[in-house]
C-alpha cells in the first residue's frame, strides 16, 4: 500500500498533510510513502528530511497520483488533478463537501473513495483525529495574538511611579475549541476576560480559564448532540443583543468565534453596537470566511468604523503553518491507521465503524 501527497496551492494553503517526524509510523502500518519534489519547502523542511525517514521522493505530480492507493492533502486537489485519479483510488483531506458537492459526486461516481475529516464524530474514540480541534487551538491562540498586536495599548495591569495602566478587556464570542483557546491566551497575556455562547455547558469551561460568562437570563442549553451550537430563537437573539450592546461599550477587544456546521456564520455584533464601542478598540473575526460575526466583517480586509479595526482572515493558519502542520498530519495518521487492516495491511472501509461511516462522503 502507498499514500501519497502533493503540494497545495501554497498561496491558499501553506499547511501539509504529511510531515517527515510520522514517515516512520506509517512504514511500521506497512504503508510507503510517495511526495512530490519541494513538497515543503516553504516550511523551512527540505527533501532530505523526507528521504531520511524512507519517503520516495518524485519529479511530478502526476507520478505521486498514479503510484498511490490514497492521496492525503490538506484540502481537495485542484480539478486537473482530481481528472487523474483512478478508480478505487481514496482521496483523505478537509474536503468542504457543502462547497464542493459537485466534485465530489463527480468522484463517487468513478468509484473513487472519498474521506473529509472536517465530518469525523465527536466521540472518544476520534479525538486523536480530530481535525477540528487541533487547527482551531491555534486559530484562537494566532487570532487573539494578532488582535493585541494591533491594539495601541498594553494589554496587562501595569503600576509605575507615573500612574497605573488598566488591564485590556477582552470579549469571546463563542467557546468553543477556538474560543476557549481565546480565552486562555488573554488570561495569559494580562487581560480581564468576558465571554459568551449560547450553550450554558460552556459556562463551567471558561471560569475554570479564569473567565466571567455573560448569559442571556433564562436561557437554555442550545447545544446539538455533537456539542456545536444550535441556531436560537428570535426571542434569545433579542435578548442576546441586548446584553451584548451594553457589554461591548466597555470592552477593548472582541474575538468572534461562533460557528454553525454547514451554514452561515452567526450575525452576532450589529452595526449599532459597533458604534457604541469605544475608538480604538479591535475586533477579530474568526468566522470572516463563512460570514462574519459582524456586520462590517470583509475576508483579509482590516474595515476601520468609527476608530474600531475589524478583521478577519480566510485562513489564518497560513501564519502559523509548521505548527498546523504538525497537529494535522498526526491527525491524518490517526485517522489512515484506523482505516488499516493490521493483518491484510490493507485499507479496510468498515462501515460498521462509526469514524468511518460518519468521514465517508456517499
Amino acid at each position: 500500500m502507498i499514500i501519497g501527497s502533493i503540494s497545495e496551492n501554497i498561496g491558499i494553503e501553506k499547511r501539509v498533510a504529511i510531515t517527515p517526524d510520522i514517515i516512520k509510523k506509517y512504514k511500521s502500518l506497512g504503508l510507503d510513502v510517495h511526495l512530490i519534489k519541494n513538497y515543503a519547502n516553504h516550511l523551512g523542511i527540505n527533501d532530505k528530511e523526507y528521504k531520511a525517514e524512507g519517503a520516495k521522493i518524485f519529479e511530478n505530480e502526476d507520478d505521486v497520483i498514479s503510484s498511490s492507493n490514497a492521496i492525503l492533502q490538506m484540502s481537495i486537489l485542484n480539478q486537473n488533478n482530481l481528472e487523474k485519479l483512478k478508480e478505487k483510488q481514496i482521496l483523505i483531506g478537509v474536503l468542504n463537501p457543502y462547497s464542493n458537492e459537485k466534485k465530489i459526486k463527480e468522484l463517487i461516481s468513478r468509484n473513487i473513495d472519498c474521506f473529509s475529516l472536517e465530518l469525523l464524530p465527536r466521540i472518544t474514540r476520534a479525538q486523536s483525529m480530530d481535525i477540528l480541534s487541533s487547527q482551531a487551538n491555534l486559530a484562537g491562540y494566532k487570532a487573539v495574538v494578532d488582535s493585541f498586536a494591533f491594539y495601541q495599548k498594553a494589554i496587562p495591569m501595569m503600576m509605575t511611579a507615573a500612574g497605573t495602566i488598566s488591564a485590556a478587556k477582552v470579549l469571546v464570542v463563542g467557546a468553543g475549541v477556538a474560543g476557549l483557546q481565546a480565552i486562555a491566551t488573554a488570561k495569559r497575556m494580562g487581560a480581564i476576560v468576558f465571554a459568551t455562547d449560547v450553550r450554558i455547558a460552556s459556562k463551567e469551561q471558561v471560569e475554570s480559564l479564569g473567565g466571567k460568562f455573560l448569559t442571556v437570563e433564562g436561557s437554555e442549553n442550545l447545544e446539538t448532540e455533537g456539542g456545536y451550537a444550535k441556531e436560537t430563537s428570535d426571542d434569545f437573539k433579542k435578548k442576546q443583543e441586548e446584553l451584548l450592546s451594553e457589554t461591548l461599550k466597555k470592552i477593548d477587544i472582541v474575538i468572534c468565534t461562533a460557528l454553525i456546521p454547514g451554514k452561515k456564520a452567526p450575525l452576532i455584533i450589529k452595526d449599532k453596537m459597533i458604534e457604541n464601542m469605544q475608538s480604538g478598540s479591535v475586533i477579530y473575526d474568526l468566522a470572516a470566511i463563512q460570514g462574519g460575526n459582524t456586520a462590517f466583517t470583509e475576508v483579509d480586509k482590516i474595515i476601520e468604523k468609527n476608530g474600531i479595526k475589524i478583521m478577519g482572515e480566510s485562513n489564518i493558519l497560513n501564519k502559523l503553518p509548521v505548527s498546523a502542520s504538525n497537529l494535522y498530519a498526526k491527525n491524518v495518521l490517526n485517522f489512515v491507521d484506523n482505516l488499516i487492516d493490521k493483518e491484510t495491511k490493507k485499507i479496510n472501509i468498515n462501515l460498521e465503524d462509526e469514524i468511518i461511516e460518519k468521514t465517508l462522503i456517499k
